[in-house]
């Protein structure tokens, strides 16, 4: 896996944070509708990857042995999940959230707990990234395609939380860089420090998991709806979609 390519891979997942705030700090918002089903997507589209591709791929070649490497998996998501109860309620509610929560918002400490939040989440997107991609370039592009779907709802998630806190533009938009910018940064310290890669990868994996089964599809049952429903399976079978033209590419 070429350095270059593992950046742009970073590139296009960090690119769905900015997207996301610059939907809302521009001086018109533009409205969003469908976030709600974008969420599910992504939701669908994580899952399926990570049960599908990142587990498979972790387990030892020609062998039976699975605690190890299953034990790293769970190891992973209690890690995220510990660190996000410490740091906050993270939320990937948008800005049309029930009344009640936004005045939860106007709290400018708890718009600083998520942002704190969502800089650990890209983070470990990066890691993820870059893990899989060191396994195969098509795994890689599988979890870019991942982060994208939901790292859009979170640029418009951090610019929410900040603006309905009585914070500037600016700030928002800064923020929206700096959670961008932490994606690349776990994507840079897998390439600076390059563990072992068998080893690191369920260790992602579960915090991928973490990600889409405690995180997202909360957020999506929250909703409900059975268009949100439909989304999630559509977001399996997009996964699906993506992952025989990968091979068709044969980028492996």
């Amino acid at each position: 896996m070429q350095q270059l390519d593992l950046l742009a891979l970073s590139v296009l997942a960090a690119g769905g944070n900015l997207l996301g705030g610059a939907l809302i700090t521009r001086k018109q918002p533009v409205a969003h509708p469908s976030l709600h089903l974008l969420i599910a997507i992504g939701a669908g589209f994580l899952l399926a990857a990570v049960c599908l591709e990142i587990i498979p791929a972790a387990m030892p070649r020609g062998s039976g042995a699975v605690f190890q490497p299953m034990t790293m998996f769970v190891a992973g998501y209690l890690t995220l999940f510990t660190i996000s109860n410490v740091l906050a309620q993270h939320s990937h509610a948008p800005s049309d959230a029930e009344p009640e929560t936004h005045v939860h918002w106007q709290d400018r400490n708890f718009a600083r707990r998520v942002t704190a939040a969502l800089i650990l989440h890209t983070f470990f997107d990066g890691v993820a990234i870059a893990s899989g991609a060191a396994v195969s370039l098509e795994l890689g592009v599988l979890l870019a395609v991942a982060a994208l779907l939901h790292k859009i709802p979170e640029g418009i998630t951090i610019a929410s939380v900040l603006l309905t806190a009585g914070y500037s533009r600016r700030v928002a938009q800064g923020a929206t860089v700096l959670i961008a910018l932490a994606t690349l940064l776990g994507a840079s310290s897998v390439m600076v420090i390059q563990p072992p890669i068998y080893s690191l990868l369920p260790f992602t994996g579960g915090i991928a998991f973490y990600v889409a089964a405690s995180d997202l599809i909360p957020e999506v049952r929250r909703k409900g709806g059975v268009s949100a429903l439909l989304a999630v399976i559509a977001g399996a079978i997009l996964f699906g979609a993506v992952h025989l033209l990968m091979h068709a590419a044969r980028l492996h």
